[in-house]
């Protein structure tokens, strides 16, 4: 147990975390993080991590970039707030705003601004619902998603979300959610399936609920190019033409959900480029601004915003938004962003060095934990078990081997995350050569060490 009155201590007592075990957090309490240096961070007894998934996906100029934080400073001097209600504006916002429909990977007409991923998912529906009013299709507000996708948590957006870590206890009550299959090709395609024909069966998945439900009932799919926090699925050859094609043939808006993917992260500016993806919305957030300060944006094109602002001359007024929607400081704090990410060239940085991880990984691909290598620019995952014919883990403990690896990795100075039996990797978009070496020397060592544990625990009495 943590010390009395320790900032650990105190944590426990007033603190209610997020995506935590709240009855184990009060056994062992917080790792406290105190400082951030590039690609590491310090905890509060000065031992040094990297931080191997940018926090969570988002910090791609790590952890002490000072251009973000001078613009900042600046930006607060002059305007430290104002809203975007009722016809206002700033120049911040504005500035931003062009920028990020200049940088677009597809041409898109309007950008309005939110404050989480979440935020920004849930103004999505509302914003599809209220087109599919506007064009008199009232009938048209159900959404596609996907198996084990992550779309936020707020309600609405955790409908979508389709991971029974973040349902099981909570009543939810949003949009009707159709679901599809994970295009996991290492867990779901069929024996000998190739990666070509498990998209075409995925498409024919898709078209046939679409058939089934009625075309005129589904209003949009959404889908992340690369999906996160369900365990890194990098979609197979073919899949989202194949997708594409069914949506567009049905006049149904598609949905890139960029949170994670977006600025460098698939060593393209956006995943939808990587992956060939044109987009009706997309939804922006995380290393929009580093995190640095919390922002979030949704671009939509000609056709999806015309019927809208119709209707809001219809209705007198688009009533949605929030407080702090297109905030002056986050607003010059993604703008410094995206200049560094273009001065710095680190979305050519990511494609270098997420080549050199992925790498590193495939090289361990024949050691016995390790089921499967997957990634894309400057993100991977590593899938592991104990039976690679088989592809299960500990039978007593799913996610176990995960829990096992990650727990290890921390001891050796590399913060990331276990999604089920999926180590995650996605540092900072910044991250060197040299840095990548260090973090594949840690994770070849927490294999080898959890390996031998194992080992020992099943040998025969």
């Amino acid at each position: 147990m943590p010390l009395p009155n320790s900032i650990e201590a105190r944590d426990i007592a007033f603190h209610l975390h997020p995506a935590t075990n709240a009855a184990r957090h009060r056994e062992i309490g917080p790792l406290v993080i105190e400082r951030g240096e590039g690609v590491h961070v310090f905890d509060a007894s000065g031992r040094k991590y990297i931080e191997a998934l940018a926090g969570l996906w988002c910090a791609g100029l790590g952890f002490s970039e000072t251009r973000v934080a001078d613009a900042v400073y600046q930006q607060m001097k002059t305007l430290p707030y104002y809203h975007t209600f009722a016809h206002r504006s700033h120049g911040p916002v504005v500035d931003l705003a062009e920028k990020l429909v200049s940088l677009a990977p597809v041409p898109m007409s309007k950008v309005f601004f939110t404050n989480s991923g979440s935020e920004a998912v849930d103004t999505v529906i509302k914003l599809v619902w209220y087109r599919a009013n506007a064009m008199g299709q009232p009938e048209r507000k159900k959404f596609i998603a996907r198996d084990r996708a992550f779309h936020g948590l707020t309600i609405a957006a955790s409908c979508l979300t389709g991971l029974p870590a973040n349902h099981r206890g909570f009543d939810l009550v949003g949009p009707e959610v159709l679901r599809v299959t994970a295009p996991d090709h290492y867990r779901n395609a069929l024996p000998a399936e190739s990666e070509e024909e498990f998209a075409t069966r995925l498409a024919a998945e898709l078209e046939a609920l679409i058939l089934r439900e009625g075309p005129e009932t589904i209003a949009a799919f959404i889908g992340e190019p690369v999906m996160g926090g369900g365990g890194v699925i990098v979609p197979p050859e073919g899949y989202w033409p194949k997708m594409q094609a069914v949506l567009r043939k049905y006049d149904i808006l598609l949905v890139a959900d960029e949170v994670i993917c977006g600025f460098g992260r698939t060593g393209t500016l956006f995943g939808s480029t990587t992956f060939g993806i044109e987009p009706d919305i997309m939804t922006l957030s995380k290393q929009l601004s580093s995190a640095y300060l919390p922002i979030s944006a949704v671009l939509v094109n000609e056709k999806v915003v015309e019927p809208i602002i119709e209707e809001s001359g219809r209705l007198g007024i688009l009533g949605h938004g929030f407080t702090a929607s297109g905030h002056p400081v986050t607003a010059a704090a993604a703008l410094e962003t995206l200049r560094i990410i273009e001065e710095d060239g680190l979305v050519e940085n990511a494609a270098r060095s997420g080549a050199h991880l992925r790498a590193g990984l495939e090289a361990l691909a024949d050691h016995p934990l390790v089921g499967n290598v997957r990634g894309v620019g400057l993100v991977a995952g590593v899938e592991l078990v104990l039976d690679k014919q088989a592809k299960t883990g500990l039978p007593e403990q799913p996610g176990g081997l995960g829990l096992l690896v990650n727990t290890r990795l921390q001891e050796l100075g590399v913060l990331t995350r276990a999604m089920g039996d999926t180590i995650g990797f996605s540092p900072p978009l910044i991250i060197s050569l040299a840095e990548v070496d260090a973090l594949l020397a840690a994770f070849a060592q927490a294999l080898d060490d959890v390996a031998a544990t194992l080992a020992v625990r099943m040998e025969p009495a």
